[in-house]
């Protein structure tokens, strides 16, 4: 297969970066189209990647016979409509996370790849960090015996603008989810039960949209192995995301440096480490490897790196999150299959 003709449907902060890595920096890659429902953005950003051609209609771009994947990052809303499009029409596709912000339409989604059998593959990015690879493989070495506690720390510099908040799931499928995943990654079972609670500590206009600023998940798995994970919008002295593994031979520890990944045992006086700015820099390498990794699985029919149901179980974790908190209870998660 020669390169992959690709398209990317919206053009925010991350489309953007998508864009210009497919442009620029993807061996097999070959951006044709890009689409934003605002056209400033649409042309600036085929003026300054020399795309051949930018539009205002993502459907359009979708039925064009000289592109072979589309990569879809517009708003979640716009998720379900966009992907069972193109997978109707038999392109490869590329979702950010989540599929959805309803359960029923993320099924749908997951219905719809399945049935054209295209490759669908979904941005969860931390998966290819390198220190988060490392991690796995360590794992999988038996570096720190059997794992029996899965504990994260995830805080983001400041809260999302207003306008966003509405829109975006609250603060467990938007944010938290990222932590879920890598949950089921790193300690390769299944979360049973959740236990969450939350609270609005700075950011006040969180109020209006009934979501929260800072939360806390207690994790189940299948095998009696437990978890924990802080988030929280408020780090005002960066972008901070930790995550440890403990085990019953020791204990690993992905700490934040981006450009120096690195996994150590932590011990007093040891775990000091940079911070970046945003969610942009720190996983500036596992944006870039994610898509590397789509376009050489599409090029060579490979098994998705992160499938559709990857993404729906670690949605229907979230969705129990969100209704501990609401509920004040401990609530089991929704059974979901997870082979691809």
């Amino acid at each position: 297969m020669g390169d992959v003709r690709c398209a990317v449907v919206g053009l925010g902060r991350l489309g953007s970066r998508h864009a210009y890595n497919l442009a620029k920096n993807v061996k097999g890659a070959s951006l044709v189209a890009v689409a934003d429902v605002l056209p400033e953005s649409a042309e600036k950003t085929a003026r300054e990647l020399g795309v051949p051609e930018w539009t205002t209609d993502a459907e359009a771009v979708i039925q064009r016979a000289d592109i072979d994947a589309v990569v879809i990052v517009t708003s979640t809303d716009m998720h379900a409509p966009l992907a069972k499009k193109a997978a109707e029409a038999g392109k490869a596709l590329f979702i950010e996370k989540p599929l959805s912000l309803d359960m029923e339409e993320s099924r749908a989604i997951v219905e719809a790849v399945e049935k054209a059998g295209v490759y669908c593959e979904v941005g969860f990015m931390r998966r290819f960090d390198p220190a988060y690879q490392e991690a796995k493989r360590r794992i999988a070495a038996g570096d720190i015996g059997r794992p029996l506690y899965f504990k994260a720390v995830s805080r983001d510099p400041q809260a999302p603008p207003e306008s966003y908040i509405p829109r975006s799931g609250g603060i467990f499928v938007d944010m938290t989810i990222h932590d879920y995943d890598l949950a089921r990654f790193l300690m390769e079972r299944e979360v049973t039960e959740v236990t969450a609670m939350g609270s609005i500590v700075h950011s006040k206009e969180m109020e209006k949209y009934d979501d929260v600023d800072t939360a806390v998940t207690y994790l189940r798995f299948e095998d009696g192995a437990a978890g924990d994970i802080e988030s929280t919008r408020n780090s005002f002295y960066g972008y901070d995301i930790r995550t440890e593994i403990i085990g019953t031979e020791g204990s690993l520890i992905i700490s934040g440096v981006q450009r120096h990944p690195r996994v150590q045992v932590w011990k007093p006086g040891s775990g000091t480490y940079e911070i970046e700015p945003g969610f942009l820099e720190r996983f500036e390498m596992a944006y870039l490897a994610e898509m590397v990794s789509f376009i050489e699985r599409v090029r060579e029919g490979g098994t998705p790196a992160v499938s559709v149901r990857d993404a729906l179980a670690a949605q229907a974790i979230a969705v129990a999150a969100d209704r501990s908190y609401r509920e004040k209870r401990s609530v089991s998660v929704e059974a979901v299959s997870v082979t691809a």
